[in-house]
């Protein structure tokens, strides 16, 4: 018989231990030691992610306040004035806004018929709300020498009450101006806004 018709073919079949290893999946045992390796791992990343979470909030509530500057001067311009930016007092969980200088709370825009800064319910013809700002997660928002509102003229001019040119200061909650994170917002004459890096530096 010639050689190549002696050779047979098999078929190899594998155990059923094998199939069963293969089918089981993981242990509760493996499961809680994979859990706990991950853990581990969150705990040590964890802080080194706090400066970049508090640099975006920053950033965030800065690019909300500098929107709303520009829409009460955009507001005030249309209808010829009478627009008025007003911080949020404390309330619904909120703290960051005790004194007429902190705005950590958000603000409101609103129709300022009398020109005094105060949304009042009884004036004619009404000063209706034109936009309102929630409170920035974990940010603290201080305008120095504060009245605790901002006005806007008919040339779309910016006065927080006491002067035309003033700052606002943005910092990670429990920070000062001189943490990282931390931003300035220049508003000048004219109603220009710029923005600093650095929470401590000198508005020009």
């Amino acid at each position: 018989m010639p050689f190549f018709l002696s050779i047979r073919l098999t078929t190899h079949m594998p155990s059923r231990t094998a199939v069963y290893r293969r089918m089981r999946g993981f242990t509760l045992i493996e499961v809680m030691v994979v859990v706990a390796i991950i853990a581990v791992l969150a705990a040590l990343a964890g802080p080194s992610f706090t400066p970049l979470i508090e640099r975006w909030r920053v950033r965030q509530a800065v690019e909300n306040l500098q929107s709303t500057l520009f829409y009460a001067r955009s507001e005030a311009i249309k209808r010829g004035g009478n627009v008025s930016i007003r911080k949020t007092a404390n309330g619904d969980g909120c703290t960051n806004a005790s004194a007429n200088t902190q705005w950590g709370c958000g603000w409101t825009v609103f129709v300022d018929t009398n020109n005094n800064g105060a949304q009042d319910a009884s004036q004619t013809p009404p000063e209706d709300t034109l936009q309102t700002t929630a409170a920035p997660t974990g940010v603290e928002v201080n305008l120095a020498s504060s009245n605790g509102y901002i006005t806007t003229d008919r040339w779309g001019q910016l006065d927080s009450a006491t002067s035309k040119s003033f700052e606002f200061r943005l910092v990670p909650q429990g920070k000062d101006t001189a943490n990282a994170g931390s931003t300035a917002l220049c508003v000048g004459l004219g109603g220009l806004v710029k923005r600093l890096n650095k929470g401590n530096d000198t508005c020009p």
